[in-house]
């Protein structure tokens, strides 16, 4: 009986997996073949556009994104460019007033309040239909804000979400690899879900919402995955829209794509009791499987890994669990390779792609324990030259913020 119940756990949690990693973009796959698009309508008027910029301490890119923005291909007459500052001190606002004869707007936080306090600020004086947020480092291609904005020809496209490409300016790094090769895997599952119903989340770089639908944040709010979670709760849906690019600077070490994870993760948990109604089937089928496939589970991931490996370890004397306990391991030293291996010099993509994913995982495991302990802070600091990190990288940390 004892034994009955661990192989039954033991294939619950490998097909969990399974089913995260292989099974559901599969699935997603097949479905984004029967759904039609509706093609959206080249001849419908522009509409006005506010595009807000947020930052903190980004006088490095700040100057460049807002050059970007000025001479992006969409009429500067009904185009809005707001900078939000988050009580930056490193002169990036001075760099901003530079640009106000240009129309550019700054609003300055008095204290460090976070971005979704900055973004309440900047959309109540936002003027434009649609509300487009971006990042300080986020270089937009030239007509990116006119294939973001066509999507809204249709009455029940709420957002729209761009496509974010990484880049790595100090030449290629094993974190910057590595989230590029994640990024792709996310990106194709975008696409294929906006086929299939809707996308599920945005994305700070580059998305874009009709601003009747903006509901004012809490503090400790992730903007980009409450906002479309509340807008679908509503009955519209959101589109992935591939020739939208921009391109930001990947983070340079696993580090921070580390702790940038762990923040994003236990915000977006947040964000799931802040609109319970997304969690409910019979509201939006298709998103909500793409939610539960996509998101959920995979934040759950560790629970199934973890799972698998111990009910694997309990039936040792079975071939096929013997099996998968040692390709377990052998995946799993990998990993630790990397991290120890990683501390003198640089590896190979053969072990940092176990790490990598290990590493996520943990993410996952912390974003969990942040989201449970209530540990959800309204503002970050920006990774600096001097700060001590947390986790050991297996590349040196290039000396650059982000």
């Amino acid at each position: 009986m004892r034994e009955t119940v661990i192989e039954s756990l033991f294939w619950m949690c490998a097909a969990a997996v399974a089913y995260v990693y292989v099974g559901y973009p599969l699935l997603i796959s097949f479905l984004a073949l029967w759904r039609s698009r509706r093609i959206p309508l080249a001849s419908t008027p522009l509409p006005t556009v506010t595009l807000l910029i947020s930052a903190y301490n980004e006088h490095r890119v700040i100057a460049e994104k807002l050059a970007n923005s000025l001479a992006l291909d969409y009429p500067l007459d009904i185009l809005e460019i707001i900078v939000i500052s988050d009580c930056s001190d490193d002169g990036t606002d001075d760099i901003v007033r530079t640009f106000l004869a240009r129309g550019v707007r700054l609003i300055t936080q008095p204290a460090r309040l976070g971005k979704s306090a900055g973004l309440n600020a900047g959309v109540s004086l936002a003027s434009g239909e649609i509300l487009v947020f971006s990042d300080a480092n986020a270089i937009y291609r030239s007509d990116a804000l006119r294939h973001l904005v066509k999507h809204f020809s249709d009455p029940k496209v709420g957002y729209v979400v761009g496509n974010a490409r990484y880049v790595d300016r100090d030449g290629i790094t094993a974190s910057a690899e590595s989230e590029g090769l994640y990024w792709r895997l996310e990106t194709w599952l975008k696409e294929k879900e906006s086929d299939f119903g809707s996308v599920v989340g945005g994305d700070g770089a580059i998305y874009a919402i009709r601003s009747m639908l903006f509901i004012p944040l809490e503090a400790t709010d992730i903007n980009d995955f409450l906002n479309p979670l509340q807008i679908i709760a509503r009955g519209y849906r959101g589109r992935y829209e591939a020739s939208a690019i921009c391109h930001e600077e990947a983070g340079n070490s696993f580090e921070k794509e580390f702790r940038r994870k762990v923040r994003i993760i236990s915000r977006s948990l947040n964000a799931l009791v802040r609109a319970p109604q997304v969690l409910l089937p019979w509201i939006q089928p298709r998103h909500w499987l793409a939610l539960v496939s996509h998101k959920l589970l995979r934040w759950l991931g560790p629970v199934f890994l973890v799972g698998m490996f111990l009910t694997s370890v309990l039936l040792w004397h079975l071939r096929f669990c013997r099996t998968v306990s040692i390709l377990q391991i052998i995946f799993y030293i990998l990993a630790v390779a990397a991290w120890a291996l990683g501390r003198h010099r640089a590896i190979s993509k053969f072990f940092y792609v176990p790490y990598y994913f290990c590493l996520m995982n943990l993410a996952s495991v912390l974003g969990l324990m942040k989201f449970f302990r209530g540990s959800l802070s309204p503002i970050w600091e920006t990774v600096r030259d001097d700060e001590e990190l947390p986790v050991s990288s297996p590349v040196p940390v290039a000396r650059r913020e982000h």
